[in-house]
């Protein structure tokens, strides 16, 4: 016999010896070394709410996509001397908002991408083209082509949305794809510093780790409320972009490929009791412009530094963070009516919005895994 057979034999016996030991292990001859009840059954209320969310997963899971990026080595990296430098690779998770193959993820998530795959639940793969994307917010807009049979998964109105509801996140953490994760709405209204425009997020304990960066946050009701984000270091608790804000930034980034963002241009900062007297004010209300640009949009419509800017175009200003929203979200071009206190005499000015540009005075890193909390602003741009 030669060696090779004999070789052979040898697997062939040790595969079977080992079959038959675990088969017998499966039915032991002695007594049973744990219990089973065959008659086990939970609280009916229970057991519903159970297979309810077993349920609304199953239902979910189909709308979620795995989105693989494949970048360029970065020109500082040094390459091996055996071998060309390899591309780097990144995941993240993404869903389904159009029968048409368009896909709501982070934006950094595709950030520098070279090629970006998308592979739908049912295991089919797309290649996939950036539509839009915006930093700021962190939210991106793919499109697959030639995909038929997608599930949509449906916006939810997230101002609706209250703490401690129940709440899903979806996504692919750390390459493990289609997990779900449960927890509550934490908190709304979360300030994140890298949330600059002035929109708050919603925080969830619900696990978000790396991976699940642009998958859903869900309700009980099967609505995307939420498309999660970041994660704080400890992964106790994430953060999601509400859906309503997603709602108002699509249009722009389907149609122009960006968000052009309102701008003023001036340093603002709340307004405090030490500021009363030296303002001529009754209250400390409004907010404080510390300092104008120069050339911006407020300088031209003749804001002064020490003014105090109580409303735009009817909206009232309480915080910084207000006037930060009101003036991003408000188009580009428009001519609007700015009321202001200055040297406690109530005046009126019509501004007309800029556009907001990348500064390195005051550019924002882009929204990563981990937040960082807000503070309120000594001196904000806007």
């Amino acid at each position: 016999m030669s060696v090779s057979r004999r070789c052979t034999l040898l697997v062939l016996v040790a595969v079977t010896a080992f079959a038959s030991g675990c088969s017998g292990l499966s039915t032991p001859s002695g007594p049973k070394l744990w219990r089973e009840s065959a008659d086990a059954s939970g609280a009916p209320e229970l057991a519903r709410i159970n297979d309810l969310l077993a349920d609304l997963a199953a239902r979910l899971q189909p709308g979620l996509v795995y989105v693989r990026v494949q970048r360029a080595a970065g020109a500082k990296e040094e390459p091996s001397r055996e071998e060309p430098s390899e591309p780097r690779r990144s995941t993240g998770s993404g869903f389904v908002i159009d029968p048409n193959g368009l896909i709501v993820t982070n934006a950094h998530v595709v950030e520098s991408a070279g090629s970006i795959q998308v592979r739908l639940a049912d295991g089919r793969r797309f290649p996939a083209t950036v539509v839009g994307r915006d930093n700021r917010v962190d939210l991106a807009l793919l499109k697959i082509e030639g995909a038929g049979r997608l599930t949509v998964l449906p916006l939810g109105d997230s101002n609706r949305l209250r703490v401690g509801e129940l709440v899903l996140a979806l996504g692919n953490p750390f390459g493990l794809e289609q997990s779900v994760s449960f927890g509550i709405v934490s908190r709304k209204g979360a300030p994140l510093t890298v949330a600059a425009p002035g929109f708050d997020f919603i925080q969830t304990d619900a696990a978000i780790n790396p991976g699940n960066s642009g998958g859903p946050l869900v309700n009980v009701s099967g609505e995307v409320v939420g498309v999660n984000s970041m994660a704080a270091r400890n992964g106790s608790i994430g953060f999601a972009i509400p859906s309503n804000l997603v709602k108002m930034l699509l249009p722009q980034l389907a149609s122009k490929g960006r968000v052009d963002w309102g701008w003023l241009g001036v340093a603002i900062a709340e307004v405090t009791e030490d500021d009363i007297e030296r303002l001529k004010l009754r209250e400390p209300k409004g907010v404080l412009v510390r300092s104008v640009m120069p050339g911006e949009p407020a300088d031209k419509g003749g804001v002064r530094a020490d003014d105090v800017i109580l409303g735009i175009d009817g909206t009232r200003l309480e915080s910084p963070r207000d006037l930060q929203r009101v003036v991003s979200s408000t188009p580009v071009g428009k001519r609007v009516r700015v009321v202001l206190l200055r040297e406690g005499q109530e005046t009126e000015l019509e501004v007309t919005i800029g556009l907001y540009q990348e500064r390195e005075a005051s550019s924002v890193e882009a929204p990563r895994r981990t937040p960082r909390p807000a503070e309120p602003p000594k001196e904000a741009p806007k």
